[in-house]
């Protein structure tokens, strides 16, 4: 008895067995575990996503790319309040009655001296988030460090602008969340530096 011939098939050909056709390539070799080694991503063109050598947990380095982003995030955002507090800055300077005048408040400035405030830190801030945008190095500091100075001064100036002064406070906490949590850069290669 004879084996049944699958659909489709001429009556007499030959069954077909499990070896690839001669003009298949050879599969790839298995590159083993240092794919995702930093080297391997150094030495080849294409891009990886993450940082896989284990120095942030066992995540696989699906997070990378949200701190990264979020750095990049974080430089608009400074860039942008910056700006927006030279503004206000030069408005609180220009004109002594921008803002309501408050009662007794513990922290209270005369407005002028608030607009030099804002003048002062948002030209500070601006140029950080700019420097944070470039990608350097002394950028990531001092951009904590503003972003703290920034959370400060918007809760001393809270009661002259409510609703402003607590989405800039949250925007100043973003800044050093994204900023503090970026990997360290090697200066060499370009890419996050290796932990100890």
């Amino acid at each position: 008895m004879s084996e049944p011939t699958p659909p489709n098939t001429p009556p007499n050909t030959p069954p077909t067995s499990a070896t690839p056709p001669p003009n298949t390539p050879p599969p790839a070799p298995d590159p083993g575990p240092a794919a995702g080694s930093r080297e391997h991503r150094n030495r080849t063109s294409a891009p990886t996503v993450g940082d896989s050598d284990g120095d942030r947990g066992d995540r696989g380095g699906r997070g990378d790319g949200w701190v990264t982003g979020g750095s990049v995030f974080a430089g608009v955002l400074m860039l942008v309040s910056g700006v927006l507090g030279i503004l206000n800055g030069i408005a609180g300077i220009a004109k002594d009655d921008v803002y309501a005048r408050i009662g007794d408040y513990v922290y209270s400035f005369n407005l002028t001296t608030w607009g030099w405030i804002h003048l002062i830190l948002g030209i500070l801030v601006a140029l950080t988030g700019w420097g944070i945008l470039k990608g350097s190095e002394w950028a990531r500091g001092a951009g904590i460090g503003l972003a703290a100075l920034y959370i400060v001064e918007y809760f001393l100036f809270l009661p002259y602008a409510p609703v402003w002064s607590l989405i800039s406070i949250g925007i100043g906490i973003f800044v050093i969340w994204a900023l503090a949590s970026e990997p360290h850069r090697s200066p060499r290669a370009g890419g996050p530096a290796k932990h100890a």
